[in-house]
């Protein structure tokens, strides 16, 4: 028999997810911050951001850079894929472990 899911997504919003969901979402997953620091999406004032929605991407490429401490440290993408959403704004406080940005992986 089969169970129904939890609650409906209508009545459930939450901007952060652990897990994307299973059905048509498989191939997006989540660029997570590995530390508590301010988000950075381009690596000066005045230069373009690394990257925007719907921007390719290639595993090892930089997405966005995390200052912590006073040290400039380079999130870098772990799949090739298309960037679907930017979660954080531009020199936004991250905590660790938060959703910054969701990609969609190549097959």
């Amino acid at each position: 028999k089969e169970t129904e899911p939890g609650p409906s997504e209508e009545s459930e919003k939450k901007p952060l997810k652990s897990r994307p969901e299973q059905d048509e979402q498989d191939n997006i997953i989540e660029v997570k911050s590995p530390i508590v620091g301010i988000f950075y999406r381009a690596p000066s004032p005045d230069a373009p951001p690394f990257v925007k929605v719907g921007d390719k991407v290639k595993k090892g490429d930089v997405l966005c850079i995390i200052e912590a401490m006073k040290l400039m440290n380079k999130i870098t993408s772990d799949y090739d894929g298309e960037i679907k959403e930017i979660l954080v704004q531009n020199e936004e406080p991250v905590e660790f472990n938060q959703t910054l940005m969701t990609i969609k992986i190549e097959e």
